[in-house]
């Protein structure tokens, strides 16, 4: 069975502009990177598990919180280069990103070191117009940006 993620690409409006929330994952391999490396929050879900419970869930991860969505609209899954098929839905929502609490994973750093350390899965996020999204985030996602588009019209 190949690897499949599920998440939420948040949405709003601010004085009739459409914005998206992305997250930067956290760890010391993403530290440096920016352009091409922010994300829906997103995460794994199992084969027998519904896969619109696994993005909320992973958004509470993620976020620390889950936001109320006034809507929620399903977007064409999208295939990640490594094969991950990621499942998404958009929701419009609001979120301060300045209230991120994401949850944390453990790692040997530096490789082959001995030592564990402990990062965020996500280091921040923010709300950015869908022009500056398609610069930030993975390639392999740039079409949920172009499916949100199509759907609010």
């Amino acid at each position: 069975m190949r690897k499949q993620s599920a998440g939420i690409l948040l949405y709003r409006f601010v004085d009739d502009r459409l914005e998206v929330l992305l997250t930067h994952p956290g760890g010391p391999y993403w530290a440096r990177k920016d352009e091409g490396a922010w994300t829906i929050p997103k995460g794994e879900f199992e084969e027998d598990e519904d896969a619109l419970t696994a993005a909320w869930r992973e958004v509470e991860e993620e976020l620390g919180s889950r936001p109320v969505a006034s809507r929620v609209l399903a977007l064409a899954p999208v295939r990640q280069r490594g094969g991950k098929i990621v499942h998404a839905w958009a929701a419009q929502a609001d979120f301060d990103p300045a209230s991120l609490q994401s949850n944390t994973f453990t790692v040997e750093w530096p490789p082959r070191s001995g030592r564990m350390r402990e990062y965020p899965e996500v280091d921040r996020a923010a709300w950015m117009t869908v022009a500056e999204a398609r610069h930030k985030m993975l390639a392999a996602q740039v079409p949920l940006l172009d499916a949100l588009e199509r759907l609010l019209g």
